[in-house]
C-alpha cells in the first residue's frame, strides 16, 4: 500500500495555485513517472490533499497515469462530521486498487462527499460532476467555504447584512443548524479534565483586536472550525476559542459593544472566559488515542504546529478500511 499527502500549497488560494508548475509538486510527479515502471505495483493507493486539488492538472495527471496502470479508484470530499465528530476538516481522498472489478461503490467522474456505506442510497446527493470541475472552482473561488483551513485573513462578500460580530444571519443559521445536529457529538465529550486554564486564556490585547473574528463555541457545541498550523500564536483563521462561561449569552456581550470605550470592551468580553482549545484536546478531535502523548521538551507552540499539518485519524482509518475490504 502506498500513503501519499503531497505538499499541499500548490492547490490553495494562498500558495497561489502554482499547480503542476509549483516546485513544491516535483517529489509527487516523479512518482508518478516511476508508478508505470514498477516492476511490481502496488496494490492500495490512498491519497490525501486539501480542497482544491480535485480541479488541478496534477490530479488529472494522477487518475490518467493510475488508470493506465490498472487501478480502480474513487475520490471523495470528506470531513470528521461524516462520522459524527465536532470539527471541520474537509479534505481530497483517493483510494485505488490493483483490480479489474470496480468498487462496489464506485461512481466514475464524481467526487463522493460522504462514506460509501452512507452515499450509495442516494449517490447524485452527494456527488460531484467532475465535468463541471472548472465552474465549480470559479464558484469556489468567490465564497469562503467554511470547511476548509486558512492561515490568512479572509473576507465577507459584503452582500448580506453584518449581525453581532462578524457574521451574517446565514452564517449564525448554519451554526445554529451543525449544533442541533445530533448525529454528531458534543464537544465537551473531547475536552480535558483537568486543564491549567490560566495558561489558555486568551489575553485581553487579543480579546480587543479579535472579538470580531473570533469563531466561539461552547462544551455542548457540535461544531469547532479548522485548526491550522498558527492557532494559538494567530488568531484569525486558525481554529475555533472555546467559551466557558456557559451561562453567559455571546448575545449580550456583543450588544453594542463597538460604542464602549476599550477598558469596558475587555471587561465585557472577559466575562466570557474563552480559552484556546489545549493541544491534547485538538488530539483527541482528529482521533488520537488517549495514550498519545507529545515528548516533553515539545513546546506548545510546536504541538500546534505538528497538530495543524495532521490528518484525522478516524477518516483515514475508515478509508482504509473501506479499501481493504
Amino acid at each position: 500500500m502506498i500513503l501519499m499527502s503531497p505538499p499541499c500549497q500548490p492547490f490553495t488560494r494562498i500558495g497561489l495555485q502554482g499547480d503542476v508548475t509549483d516546485p513544491r509538486t516535483n517529489s509527487f510527479l516523479y512518482i508518478l513517472d516511476l508508478l508505470p515502471r514498477l516492476q511490481k505495483l502496488p496494490k492500495y493507493i490512498l491519497l490525501e490533499n486539501v480542497k482544491g486539488f480535485e480541479v488541478s492538472s496534477t490530479r488529472d495527471l494522477l487518475i490518467q497515469t493510475i488508470g493506465s496502470c490498472g487501478f480502480q479508484y474513487q475520490e471523495f470530499l470528506l470531513s470528521p462530521t461524516s462520522l459524527g465528530i465536532p470539527n471541520s476538516r474537509l479534505r481530497y481522498f483517493l483510494i485505488a486498487k490493483l483490480q479489474s472489478v470496480p468498487f462496489p461503490f464506485q461512481a466514475p467522474g464524481q467526487v463522493l462527499m460522504e462514506f460509501p456505506q452512507t452515499e450509495s442510497e442516494h449517490p447524485q446527493k452527494h456527488a460531484i460532476d467532475a465535468g463541471k470541475k472548472i465552474e465549480e472552482k470559479k464558484i469556489e473561488e468567490k465564497k469562503i467555504e467554511p470547511n476548509i483551513c486558512f492561515d490568512s485573513s479572509t473576507q465577507r462578500s459584503g452582500k448580506e447584512a453584518i449581525l453581532f460580530k462578524l457574521e451574517t444571519a446565514g452564517e449564525i443559521d448554519r451554526k445554529r443548524q451543525q449544533d442541533n445536529d445530533l448525529s454528531v457529538r458534543m464537544l465537551r465529550d473531547f475536552l480535558e479534565d483537568d486543564v491549567d486554564m490560566n495558561s489558555y486564556f486568551l489575553p485581553p490585547k487579543s480579546l480587543l483586536r479579535y472579538a470580531l473574528l473570533l469563531d466561539i463555541v461552547k462544551p455542548t457545541s457540535r461544531r469547532s472550525t479548522c485548526f491550522t498550523k498558527g492557532y494559538g500564536r494567530y488568531i484569525e483563521g486558525t481554529g475555533s476559542v472555546l467559551q466557558t462561561t456557559e451561562d453567559v449569552q455571546i448575545e449580550n456581550i456583543y450588544k453594542s459593544l463597538t460604542n464602549l470605550s476599550q477598558e469596558e470592551k475587555i471587561t465585557r468580553l472577559l466575562m466570557l472566559q474563552l480559552r484556546f482549545f489545549t493541544p491534547k484536546e485538538i488530539a483527541n478531535l482528529l482521533g488520537f488515542p488517549p495514550e498519545f502523548g507529545f515528548p516533553e521538551k515539545t513546546t506548545v507552540k510546536q504541538r500546534y504546529r505538528l497538530l495543524g499539518n495532521s490528518l484525522n485519524v478516524h477518516v483515514v482509518a475508515q478509508l482504509i478500511k473501506i479499501l481493504c475490504e
